[in-house]
């Protein structure tokens, strides 16, 4: 349940904006000066807090300030009854999500206060998107190939190039996605992924550019899409072979005009975006059975990234399983284990169609099947 914070000296006003907040079903706690609401920040976490500009004590501007210095991830809605648009501006300038004129507008209210959410939401996920590139924040591998693909990042990732990342399944293209984002001056910003493949055709318009609500049956609230969340950052395409014709046309018009209209609605709203894409198929063949646009092709794909399957760059297995062995460890809170020189050269014998992805859940099998160290026989058992 979503936690709301308002601060404002006017009882009244305290009592209509919980008595509205709690219909919605969210929780909500009340401040009736700046002083008494930095006390619940400082304890509490918050999603949205509603504060009053103009207030004894402290005004609602220091509180934002203050509140921006002890580093609170809550989206400040700004509110006053002698509000101009300079004093918009300010507000917005200091790190408020937005300003609201008293008596506010009851649609206009609850709008703000779900679109600062799904804000509160992306800027969640950052956190843990970032987590996750930190875990693995190089390359791993001392194959050729791993080495030109390192150098190719060091050189594209400072640029704004869009960049096609081209391999089989498991092989780590979500990665390279990662470590290209991560090297970029927008590595601050958000990295949003969109599997293409794993959403049905009729609802990736609405995944990529948002929906108004009533704009389709199931549109019971407006929703803010891939492309606005990852605005100022990078959006990662994964499978964009299996885009759709139709969405393919519209990622098209959004790269060309760096505008997007959400589905349903009239206004268009401008983007700043980095594409990065990724794809197991052969775009050139699927351009020549007209299932992707060669105009579409061409735009992203300025600059090429392949990257091999694991069958191809074998000298790699010994540096990946030394890394997942204490990955593995430090998820379950166990010593590392020490696996046998001769179970790894029988890993490198092996086929592995998965992978990486398949290397990484062999590894994690032999972990929890072996001993206190990974012996030949252990390979050679469970490595199937």
């Amino acid at each position: 349940m979503a936690k709301i914070l308002i601060i404002d000296d006017e009882k009244s006003i305290r009592a209509t904006l919980r008595e509205i907040l709690e219909y919605e079903k969210y929780e909500v706690d009340e401040a009736k000066d700046g002083e008494e609401g930095l006390m619940l920040l400082e304890k509490n976490n918050y999603d949205v807090v509603l504060c009053d500009i103009r207030m004894p004590k402290m005004d609602g501007i220091v509180v934002l300030e203050k509140a921006i210095e002890m580093e609170k991830e809550a989206q400040f809605i700004m509110v006053s009854a002698h509000g101009t648009i300079e004093t918009a501006v300010e507000c917005t300038k200091k790190g408020a999500y937005d300003f609201i004129q008293k008596p506010p507008d009851l649609n206009r209210l609850l709008l703000t206060v779900r679109n600062a959410l799904d804000k509160s939401d992306l800027v969640q996920e950052t956190k843990v998107l970032k987590k996750k590139i930190s875990k693995s924040a190089d390359m791993l591998g001392v194959s050729e190939a791993i080495e030109k693909i390192k150098k190719t990042i060091e050189k594209v990732a400072p640029t704004e190039a869009r960049v096609m990342i081209t391999g089989p399944n498991g092989s780590g293209k979500e990665l390279v996605a990662k470590w290209l984002h991560s090297k970029s001056a927008r590595a601050n910003a958000p990295l949003v992924e969109v599997n293409c493949a794993a959403i049905p055709s009729e609802l990736i318009e609405s995944e990529l550019f948002g929906h108004e609500k009533g704009s389709f049956t199931s549109a019971i609230k407006q929703r803010i899409g891939k492309f606005e969340q990852a605005n100022g950052g990078t959006l990662f395409l994964d499978e964009i072979g299996d885009m759709s014709l139709s969405a393919q046309a519209k990622v098209l018009r959004a790269l060309q005009e760096q505008k997007i209209m959400r589905v349903g609605g009239e206004k268009e709203i401008k983007v700043d975006v980095r594409i990065v894409a990724a794809t197991n198929k052969n775009l050139e063949l699927e351009i020549q059975e007209n299932r992707f646009r060669e105009d579409l092709y061409h735009r992203i794909g300025v600059i090429l990234i392949h990257v091999p399957p694991l069958k191809e760059r074998l000298e790699d297995i010994p540096v990946l399983v030394d890394f997942f062995l204490k990955e593995i460890a430090a998820e379950y809170n166990n010593a590392q284990k020490e696996i046998d020189a001769k179970a790894i050269d029988y890993l490198k014998t092996l086929k592995w169609s998965g992978n990486i992805r398949e290397l990484k859940n062999v590894v994690e099998r032999l972990v929890i099947m072996s001993e206190k160290k990974i012996t030949l026989e252990d390979a050679k058992t469970y490595a199937k």
